[in-house]
């Protein structure tokens, strides 16, 4: 009989929540701003910064929550 390695349960994955959709939806969307004011990559860059202060925030309170 084989025994285990440890007498710990198996950890399971657990199910983050989804952050990166923050990061694209902000790159897209500051892109279009940005067009409107003549500054299309720098609406992208500003987008992408907001989008990723949104996910690094959800990344967090996630890990918090586990």
């Amino acid at each position: 009989m084989i025994e285990p390695l440890s007498d710990s349960p198996p950890r399971h994955p657990s199910k983050g929540m989804a952050g990166g959709i923050f990061i694209a939806i902000g790159l897209i969307a500051g892109a279009i701003i940005g067009i409107a004011y003549n500054q299309p990559s720098a609406g992208m860059m500003a987008g992408f910064v907001l989008g990723g202060v949104v996910a690094t925030i959800i990344w967090l309170l996630d890990r918090r929550r586990n």
